[in-house]
């Protein structure tokens, strides 16, 4: 069947209308009580979450599915009332805020509570409760006060975690491990129709189905959101997420996408954004308006450390001659192309010239470094990444240069491989200033089990001298700051096509302050 706006709207029409509205049932905090009505199946089937923390607030996340793949999780159309804790100890003697939330139908049943006048820099533990049901506990933090010293942060960050193609493993490792903040930098569902894989499952349309209408893509995000190792993962730190293309459709830009005119694609990607929203820990600031959503911020960690959240999707030109690897030409280096769009940079070049912090991070979606895929003198680059806007690189890295950015990282993903690289000012010139480091990360399963150095890889080791390490499993980056130095440690998996793969350290990185790039890589 062609794809209409009709059938955009087919499968839930008042739910997409709703997307394109961008309106919301209030979602209110009060002292005590409540009066919702669900039956007694278990409500918590998605678990909890929390996210984006500030020195005195934290978001903390559930939402009601005792039916998790069925229409509106099971639940009713009814608005229900959910009591929310916070508490100092995991067993909940030392309750500092409480209330209830309202959700309904318009929202799946989904609760973001921006719990607000909590202590900086301290672990909480929080739960809902549903007529006398418990969901299960989880534990957060806030940050840091603006102007304390922080002697260590400890961070980890991921993506691309393609349920269909391996077991979460590396989300089990990340739980055990003690981190103040997890980042999530794109493709947490994939809109692929899928009819096999990995892991087990039955031929239904919650996963054989491509994703287009609202309610398919809530049910994409419960079928990933099951998974206990990844509940398990959102349970023990806050997160901060932004999406790349495949919460969408697969790279698309801006509304572009060749799938769909673009007022049709503008009703898909605001059926993706409403689900997307309702699915993380995030503020009704981020709530979408229709195909709109605000999703690049600032998050600061004291003295320490400021992460500038960017989405490189929604503002971005289409890609250069028409997307895949090409040779770099004058449509990449075109001034007027643009991969963050104009009002962003602005946001981050001006947010640079005001920061005082030692570490300066653009928490982001794919490679900022070149990535020369081809052997020998010819140069051919992705166009999705930020080789395709050689143009927005330049005023970006030039801009941090020009703005005295002290200690410039970038943590990003995308490549379904490890990539560490040194940030060169000019990548056509060898011999050109370094201003930053960037550790790209590799998937949690996306491309199954791979191996430590494929064919790809030892090209992109012997064409890209500013790359400093390449690894092609998958795992996840865990890293350690201080005022002194940044180590990241890349934590792969020997397979993921397996359950109970072995987790290890594939390699350890080092940054020290005042000196721009990787000094050190321990393997």
């Amino acid at each position: 069947m062609p794809t209409t706006r009709r059938n955009f709207l087919t499968v839930s029409g008042a739910a997409a209308a709703l997307a394109l509205s961008g309106s919301l049932p209030e979602i209110k905090t009060a002292a005590a009580g409540w009066t919702g009505r669900v039956d007694r199946r278990d409500p918590f089937t998605l678990g909890v979450a929390s996210g984006d923390p500030l020195p005195d607030a934290v978001v903390i996340w559930t939402r009601l599915a005792p039916d998790p793949l069925a229409p509106f999780g099971g639940m009713d159309r009814r608005p229900v009332e959910v009591q929310w804790q916070v508490a100092e100890d995991e067993r909940f003697h030392r309750i500092v805020r409480s209330g209830t939330a309202r959700t309904g139908p318009e929202a799946s049943h989904s609760v973001h509570v921006d719990v607000r006048g909590l202590r900086p820099w301290r672990q909480y533990w929080y739960r809902f409760r549903v007529n006398g049901q418990l969901s299960p506990v989880g534990r957060t933090k806030t940050a840091p006060a603006y102007d304390a010293v922080v002697p260590e942060l400890s961070l980890a960050f991921a993506s691309c975690q393609a349920w269909w193609e391996g077991w979460y493993t590396a989300y089990a490792d990340m739980a055990k491990r003690d981190h103040d903040v997890v980042f999530f930098l794109g493709d947490y569902i994939y809109e692929f129709g899928i009819d096999r894989g990995i892991r087990p499952h039955s031929n239904e349309p919650y996963i054989t189905q491509q994703t287009v209408t609202l309610d398919e893509y809530r049910q994409r995000y419960a079928a990933y959101k099951m998974d206990p190792d990844l509940q398990d993962a959102h349970a023990r730190a806050p997160w901060i997420v932004t999406l790349d293309d495949h919460e969408v459709v697969d790279n698309w830009a801006d509304e572009a996408h060749p799938s769909a005119p673009p007022a049709q694609f503008r009703v898909r990607r605001a059926n993706a954004f409403r689900a997307y929203w309702e699915h993380m820990p995030l503020r009704l600031a981020q709530l979408p308006k229709g195909p709109d959503m605000q999703l690049y911020r600032r998050i600061r960690y004291g003295r320490l450390a400021e992460f500038n959240v960017l989405d490189t999707r929604q503002y971005r030109s289409d890609q250069a001659y028409g997307d895949g690897t090409k040779a770099p030409g004058p449509e990449t280096k075109d001034p007027a192309r643009t991969i963050t769009g104009d009002a962003q940079e602005k946001w981050l070049l001006d947010g640079w010239a005001a920061s005082q912090t030692r570490w300066n991070v653009l928490a982001h979606q794919t490679a900022i470094a070149r990535l020369d895929t081809k052997d020998g003198p010819e140069v051919l680059v992705p166009m999705d990444t930020w080789d395709g806007y050689e143009a927005s690189r330049n005023r970006i890295l030039g801009g941090a240069v020009q703005r005295k950015v002290r200690n410039l990282v970038s943590i990003a993903g995308d490549l379904h491989r490890s990539v560490a690289s040194d940030l060169k000012l000019d990548f056509d010139d060898p011999a050109s200033a370094t201003v930053g480091a960037e550790f790209v990360g590799t998937s949690i399963t996306s491309g199954i089990d791979g191996q430590d150095l494929d064919p790809g890889g030892a090209t992109l080791l012997r064409e890209n001298a500013h790359m400093k390490f390449g690894n092609f499993q998958r795992g996840y980056v865990s890293c350690s700051v201080t005022p002194q130095r940044w180590i990241s440690d890349y934590r792969v998996v020997d397979k993921v096509s397996v359950q109970g793969g072995t987790v290890s350290t594939r390699a350890k990185l080092l940054v020290e302050d005042g000196r721009p790039g990787i000094a050190e890589v321990q393997k």
